[in-house]
C-alpha cells in the first residue's frame, strides 16, 4: 500500500504557570483533593521516568483524555479522585484506568510474540495503542496498515521503554557491554532531572517533567509518522526485487532495488513470509550520486555481524587500486568493515557482487 496522508505536525507548548494550557501538571503530595479541582490523568510526582512521561502523552493523543490535565501525586486519596492513573497506585486494572507496573504480581507483555515485561509506557500503549496510531496517520482504526504500524513502533520504539524500565538486558550474558550507550531515550529523561548541586524543587521537577513529555511524545511521533509514510510504502520495493532476484543472479542471493528505500527490516520479514532460500546476501542499489552500492545483509535486523561480508582482499581499498585487486572496472570503494562497497555502473556492481559469492 501506498500512503497518501496529511503529516500533522507536532507543536507543544507548555507554560508552568497555565492552568488552561495543553499539559498542565500539578504536583499535590501536600494536597488534599478538595483544595484542587478534579484532573483526569495521575501518575507520581518527585523522580521522573521515560515510561511515565511518554504515557503521559499517549493517553492526551486519546479521545478520552484528549486535553486532560496531570497530577503527580503519590498520595492515595486524590489518585482515588482521577479518571485514569499510570505508575503509581499498585493496581494494574484496564476498567478501572489503572495501570501500574510495580507490584510484585506483574507479568503483563504485549503480546503478539513479544515476551518483554510491560512498563506503565508499554500498557498504555497496549490499550490505546491503535487509537493512537490510527488517529496520527489519518486512518480508520480497522485499516491493517494501523495494525501492522501498531506492532511495528512497539517492536522498534515501545519496547526499549518497557525492557530499559524494568530493568532487563538486551542480552543473554553475564559478560560486561563492549561500550556504553548513554544516548537512548530513557537516559536522555534521566538527563532531565535537576543534578544532585542544583536546585531540585518541586518546581525544577515540575520543568523537567514537561520537558520529558514533550520529548518522548516528539519522538513517539516521529516514529509512527516514519514507519507509517517513509518505512511501510517502501516494503513495495524489496517485494519487487525479491521477486526479481534471480534475473540477477542465478543463485538468488542478489537483489537490485529500483529505488532506494529503508529495505533492511522489510527483508528479513519479507524473507520469512515468502519462504526465501537460500537467502539474500548482497543488495544493490542506486545511491543519490547515481552509482551504485552494494551492500551486505546482516544476520538480523540491527546485528552488526553479516551473513556474507564482501571480499577481505578488496576491504579499505579505493579506485584504481580496487579495479586492480578486483579485476572488475569502475570500482571506488570497499568499507574496511566489509558491509557496503561502491561501483560507477550497475554492471560493476553486479560483477562485485557476483565475484563476492565466490571468494572469502
Amino acid at each position: 500500500h501506498m500512503l497518501s496522508l496529511r503529516y500533522t505536525a507536532l507543536s507543544l507548548r507548555y507554560s508552568a504557570k497555565a492552568t488552561c494550557g495543553r499539559l498542565p501538571v500539578y504536583c499535590m503530595s501536600n494536597l488534599t483533593p478538595q483544595k484542587r479541582k478534579m484532573v483526569k490523568i495521575g501518575t507520581h510526582d518527585g523522580t521522573f521516568h521515560c515510561d511515565e512521561a511518554l504515557g503521559c502523552f499517549l493517553l492526551q493523543r486519546t479521545k478520552e483524555f484528549k486535553g486532560a490535565d496531570i497530577v503527580r501525586s503519590r498520595v492515595p486519596a486524590v489518585l482515588a479522585e482521577l479518571d485514569v492513573v499510570i505508575d503509581v497506585g499498585a493496581v494494574y486494572d484496564p476498567d478501572a484506568k489503572r495501570f501500574d507496573h510495580h507490584q510484585k504480581e506483574f507479568a503483563e507483555v504485549f503480546g503478539h510474540g513479544f515476551v518483554t515485561k510491560l512498563s506503565s509506557a508499554g500498557l498504555v500503549y497496549k490499550h490505546f495503542g491503535k487509537e493512537i496510531v490510527a488517529t496520527e496517520l489519518g486512518l480508520e482504526e480497522s485499516d491493517p496498515i494501523v495494525d501492522k504500524i501498531y506492532l511495528k513502533v512497539y517492536k522498534s520504539f515501545i519496547e526499549a521503554v518497557d525492557g530499559i524500565d524494568n530493568g532487563i538486558s538486551m542480552w543473554d550474558s553475564d559478560q560486561p557491554p563492549k561500550y556504553t550507550n548513554s544516548t537512548d531515550l530513557s537516559s536522555r529523561v534521566g538527563k532531565l532531572h535537576p543534578a544532585w548541586n542544583e536546585d531540585d524543587s518541586a518546581e525544577v521537577y515540575y520543568k523537567g517533567f514537561l520537558k520529558a513529555v514533550e520529548l518522548t511524545g516528539d519522538e513517539f511521533l516521529d516514529s509512527v509518522n516514519y514507519f507509517g509514510k517513509v518505512w511501510l510504502p517502501g516494503r513495495k520495493y524489496v517485494v519487487d526485487a525479491l521477486n526479481a532476484r534471480h534475473s540477477v543472479h542465478p543463485s538468488g542471493e542478489v537483489i537490485q532495488l529500483s529505488q532506494y528505500c529503508p529495505w533492511k527490516e522489510h527483508l528479513h520479514e519479507l524473507e520469512e513470509e515468502m519462504n526465501v532460500e537460500p537467502n539474500i546476501k548482497y543488495c544493490l542499489y542506486e545511491d543519490d550520486k547515481k552509482n551504485w552500492r552494494i551492500q551486505t545483509v546482516s544476520v538480523g535486523p540491527g546485528s552488526f555481524v553479516n551473513r556474507r561480508g564482501l571480499p577481505t582482499a578488496w576491504r579499505g581499498i579505493r579506485d584504481a587500486e580496487l579495479d586492480a585487486v578486483s579485476g572488475i572496472p569502475g570500482c571506488i570503494f570497499v568499507h574496511a568493515a566489509g558491509f557496503i562497497g561502491g561501483n560507477k555502473t550497475l554492471e560493476g556492481a553486479k560483477q562485485m557482487a557476483y565475484k563476492a559469492l565466490e571468494m572469502e
